[in-house]
């Protein structure tokens, strides 16, 4: 596990766990540079001061609010910590059902573990206490200058943080076209249910793979290696079909074969 980001501690009505933070998950994606056309070289990028047009240290450089055009504040991280009073603290705030929390909240995920063997005991007895009942904690918590509402929840016997977005940093879902009157024949809807029965099963994250990544990697491969790139001849416009029939090929398409009943024994003949 890579090293912690952050040390705090779960404050959980007058019991204190203190916790590390560890990173939950490492995004991967295929990752390009840009470059000169002309020789390659790498672009870079380079900080520079807008009065003084020179380059900045990244040592030199501070955080400013600015609170009215070309005025700024400046704050220190000293200031931050100090002008907030959780900066250490997960504090739990209530504990609702886990299904009553839309996922589009959710933001990011980190694995808490227990830092040191005084807050074992509290750290197992909350996340069984969640786990039995099924239930996450709302929280607050404060990394660096940004306050995040989050949740607690367990998972394989490791309490994970659920940094959320706030309820005013959602969009409203407002859509003009779908205020228009359609009419869904009862035909139609039981096709869509049964191409959903038949696409249904268990979610197996095993399943799943990045096939983009790996198409890009293959390519990368035989750049390096010389090989000529096929051309991946278009599939052309796809056939637009009436709804019913789509529904109806798809149905088909997915039907999974009927089991075959087992033989029956012969009785022994008597």
């Amino acid at each position: 596990m890579a090293r912690a980001i952050w040390k705090g501690a779960i404050s959980f009505g007058l019991v204190t766990i203190p916790i590390r933070v560890h990173t939950a998950v490492e995004e991967k994606s295929f990752k390009f540079n840009q470059l000169h056309e002309k020789d390659q070289g790498r672009i870079k990028y380079k900080r520079t001061c807008s009065v003084d047009g020179e380059e900045v240290p990244f040592d030199e450089i501070v955080r400013g609010y600015e609170y009215e055009k070309d005025h700024y504040v400046v704050l220190t991280d000293d200031d931050i910590d100090r002008g907030l009073s959780n900066v250490r603290t997960i504090d739990i705030l209530k504990f609702v059902d886990s299904s009553e929390i839309d996922p589009i909240y959710w933001q990011r995920s980190y694995y808490l573990a227990p830092d040191g063997t005084p807050g074992l005991k509290a750290y197992k007895l909350l996340s069984k206490a969640l786990k039995d009942d099924d239930r996450v904690a709302v929280a607050k918590v404060a990394f660096r200058d940004k306050e995040h509402l989050a949740t607690l929840r367990v998972r394989d016997g490791v309490f994970v943080l659920e940094t959320m977005y706030w309820p005013d940093e959602i969009r409203d879902a407002e859509f003009e076209e779908l205020d228009e009157d359609v009419k869904i024949a009862s035909q139609e809807l039981q096709m869509a249910k049964s191409l959903i029965d038949n696409m249904t099963g268990e979610f197996d994250p095993d399943e799943f793979k990045d096939e983009y990544r790996e198409k890009l990697e293959a390519l990368v491969t035989k750049k390096v290696e010389g090989e000529e790139i096929a051309v991946v001849e278009e599939t052309g416009t796809a056939k637009v079909l009436d709804l019913i029939e789509a529904l109806k090929a798809s149905v088909e398409q997915t039907e999974k074969p009927a089991k075959k009943a087992p033989k029956k024994k012969r009785a022994a003949a008597g």
